[in-house]
């Protein structure tokens, strides 16, 4: 207990290896539904975002699996909001569109958990309006 915390502060400030490794551990952390809100309100989601968007291409990969964990299941309707609002929608649609292949498979996979659920329609609609569509199908 009390790790997710220090995992949070070194995906944000860590060293470039940090960073990676702190969003990896975080993906995997994530799987649990009790560390998918834990990590939420340690303020987890902003640092990965960023990491999508502007970090290495390991960081890149791992931001976007630890998203798509965070986003997962039924129960996460709250972490799919935080995380279109902090504008997690525009760089997994270019991770998509233009990334690795590992890049691309994650973050297909956090879009698709974006999506998902029907009270999930502003998110489906943000990442349509981003182009998300077509490096979907």
């Amino acid at each position: 207990a009390g790790g997710i915390a220090p995992l949070v502060a070194l995906a944000r400030d860590g060293t470039e290896a940090q960073k990676e490794n702190a969003a990896g551990a975080l993906r995997n952390l994530a799987a649990s539904d009790a560390n998918k809100v834990a990590i939420a309100e340690a303020g987890g989601i902003a640092p990965l975002v960023a990491l999508a968007r502007g970090g290495t291409d390991g960081q890149k990969e791992q931001a976007a699996g630890a998203l798509a964990e965070l986003a997962a299941g039924s129960l996460n309707d709250d972490n799919k909001v935080a995380i279109a609002r902090a504008g997690g929608i525009a760089p997994l649609v270019a991770l998509a569109r233009g990334g690795t292949d590992g890049q691309k498979e994650q973050a297909a996979g956090a879009l698709a958990e974006l999506a998902a659920g029907s009270l999930n329609d502003d998110n489906k609609v943000a990442i349509a309006r981003a182009g998300g569509i077509a490096p979907l199908v």
